[in-house]
């Protein structure tokens, strides 16, 4: 069940591999965000593993126990934070536990919920990455010196968009209600946002704020379903 290794002989982080021996769990519903942690645990020797909601991520975590747990915050069932207080109130505690959000609060919710610190959206430089999970893992798993922290920006596959797109267009083009609203324009204003469209990104926070507001929200909904129709069109048109 413990997949950090306990029991076994952990591989020797190096400079170049800072993270090599460490097993990172990413609770994250969107695929472009994943992909570019996944490329972040590439260059640093760790191993990659994804959950895209909480019901996964605790059936993940019956299964074997990461070293480190990245959760973002807002998920399609539930709140980041949950899951994190509940992590850190085991026994046997996983090293590292980070909050991930680009939302203003975010940080300290899941620091006040029991993280040991905070990843913020758009999550691109290598360096923010490898320096918030080696803060906190045990001395004797960290690369001999003190400069092996070295920044990259990461790229995320353009595909990983298309396929956030995809999703969320489900969402929308079914059965909508309120909960399901709100989700749609937290989940794009976030992706879009770190994908730099920042058209989809205006539009998926104005669809959050008529919401609100209470007032009527067919036209702004439409507006959004729109916007994400015409990207994956562009997409099937190249």
């Amino acid at each position: 069940m413990d997949d950090s290794g306990q029991f076994i002989t952990r591989p020797t982080p190096t400079k170049m591999r800072p993270l090599l021996g460490q097993t990172v769990l990413v609770v994250e519903d969107s695929r472009y965000v994943c992909d570019a942690i996944r490329l972040m645990c590439l260059h640093s020797g760790a191993r990659f593993r994804r959950a895209d909601c909480l019901k996964s991520a605790r059936r993940h975590l019956q299964i074997y126990r990461p070293s480190v747990i990245v959760v973002d915050m807002g998920l399609p069932d539930g709140i980041g934070s949950d899951l994190i207080a509940e992590l850190a109130d085991e026994v046997i505690r996983i090293d590292v536990i980070l909050g991930l959000s680009g939302d203003d609060g975010a940080e300290a919710e899941a620091i006040n919920a029991g993280a040991d610190g905070f990843l913020n959206k758009p999550l691109k430089s290598l360096a923010q990455f490898q320096t918030a999970i080696l803060r906190h893992v045990p001395e004797d798993r960290r690369p001999d010196g003190s400069d092996y922290i070295r920044d990259e920006t990461i790229r995320p596959d353009p595909l990983a968009y298309q396929d956030d797109m995809a999703q969320i267009a489900d969402v929308l083009t079914g059965p909508t209600d309120h909960r399901s609203l709100d989700y749609a324009a937290q989940f794009l204003s976030g992706v879009a946002r770190d994908a730099n469209d920042t058209v989809l990104a205006n539009a998926a926070q104005q669809l959050a704020l008529v919401r609100a507001s209470g007032t009527p929200v067919t036209v702004q909904a439409a507006r959004v379903a729109g916007l994400v129709q015409n990207r994956l069109e562009q997409h099937a048109a190249v």
